[in-house]
């Protein structure tokens, strides 16, 4: 292994070299562009054995890849925010295709207004579309998530497509040092690609055509129970992984200071190194706090999460995005997962478009939430922590927002 300073960017191009990827679509759109343009590099220096296929849109891009693995290729593609949400009719294709390949999602905020700073709202607007979705902290998981990526998309119990999300410029522009695997090992470890068909001039398949309402429901069920054996599957990966390159990550969730908790924050993607510290400085004062990291929001780790926080005394779940209407989108999956068990929970909206949080602000949150569970039981399906400049602030009217800024 070699270790580079790289940013969550180039360490995504690194994984996608190692993986020997033949097919790539590039469509920039900030700030996942440098990972494109860094793979361009990669194969005019010879340093990688791929297609370039340059498109005029985020649509196409994800369209382009699709055919490409459609026909036995693997593939890889990247994007954020407006550009996934244009690609959202082709997420749903090549999902219910049942087609390996990979993409990364660099997160960042969806408009109006205009920002091209960091939330979890593009990526978790896909959760119902099949896709496996999974979330980097740093960029030296980022590096080895995108490897797994194509192992677990391509294990003949899965046949899902995977996205690879890292926080954008949090990861995406900041640089830091990664272990760069041996090509060798690499090769040895991801075997060559395999997908349950092929279009070809040669085959007899055909993919598009309208089907019988009862065939199209068994796809779903197909997919379904795909999404279940995935949980197993990225369980197997992460522990092999490990073996072979000295890094495991717990598989579905990451779970810090856990043990002998009472008291758990859940969280998703890098600002979980926020939280982790603020469980270190609440240990310091006795109170007896972990950390679930989810690393995988779909499948979601049902199983895993009632393993690690049935005997929790309270749950608070920070929420980088929101279901409007509803509550944060992670609090709502940890809410109905831990509803048997009554448990204390509070659901804390936070950290939305780029607004910094810290774990100062959070240790602050988590002790407040242990102080109500101590005062009795609490159920708090969502808290708004605004920005520390508008705190106590009501809601603006939209001619005071919209009007100056959309």
């Amino acid at each position: 292994m070699v270790v580079k300073t790289l940013t969550g960017n180039y360490a995504v191009a690194e994984a996608v070299r190692l993986a020997r990827v033949q097919v790539i679509s590039a469509y920039p759109i900030t700030p996942q562009t440098t990972i494109v343009e860094k793979l361009s590099e990669m194969i005019e220096k010879g340093e990688l054995d791929a297609r370039m296929i340059r498109v005029e849109s985020e649509h196409s891009a994800l369209a382009a890849v699709f055919g490409a693995a459609s026909a036995g290729a693997r593939a890889f593609t990247a994007t954020a925010s407006h550009g996934l949400l244009y690609m959202h009719e082709v997420v749903w294709w090549a999902a219910g295709a049942r087609i390996p390949l990979v993409m990364a999602v660099v997160t960042r905020a969806i408009g109006p207004p205009w920002n091209i700073h960091v939330d979890h709202q593009d990526i978790l607007d896909q959760r119902d579309s099949g896709w496996i979705i999974a979330m980097a902290q740093e960029n030296q998981e980022v590096l080895d998530l995108t490897l797994q990526a194509f192992k677990i998309s391509e294990d003949p119990r899965v046949y899902l497509p995977v996205m690879v999300g890292l926080e954008g410029f949090i990861l995406s522009h900041t640089t830091a040092p990664v272990d760069v695997p041996d090509q060798k090992l690499v090769d040895e470890w991801l075997p060559p690609r395999r997908q349950p068909y092929v279009i070809s001039p040669e085959t007899d398949i055909v993919m598009g055509n309208i089907a019988p309402d009862e065939d199209h429901f068994m796809m779903r069920y197909s997919m379904a129970a795909a999404m279940e054996a995935a949980k197993k599957v990225i369980e197997e990966v992460d522990r092999e992984y490990g073996e072979v390159f000295g890094r495991s990550y717990g598989g579905l969730v990451d779970c810090y200071r856990c043990d002998d908790a009472e008291y758990f924050a859940v969280i998703m993607g890098s600002w979980a190194g926020d939280a982790k510290k603020a469980a270190d400085m609440l240990r310091e004062e006795g109170l007896p706090v972990g950390v679930a990291r989810i690393r995988f929001v779909r499948p979601w780790p049902r199983e895993k999460l009632i393993e690690l926080l049935g005997g929790a005394k309270g749950v608070i779940v920070f929420d980088r995005a929101v279901s409007m209407g509803s509550t944060g989108i992670l609090f709502s999956e940890v809410a109905q997962t831990l509803y048997p068990m009554k448990i204390n929970l509070k659901g804390v909206i936070a950290g939305l478009t780029g607004v910094d949080v810290g774990a100062a602000r959070m240790k602050d949150e988590i002790h407040k939430f242990i102080k109500q569970v101590e005062e009795g039981a609490v159920y708090t399906p969502v808290e708004w922590l605004l920005p520390e400049k508008y705190a106590g602030k009501y809601p603006p009217h939209p001619k005071e927002v919209v009007a100056r800024w959309a």
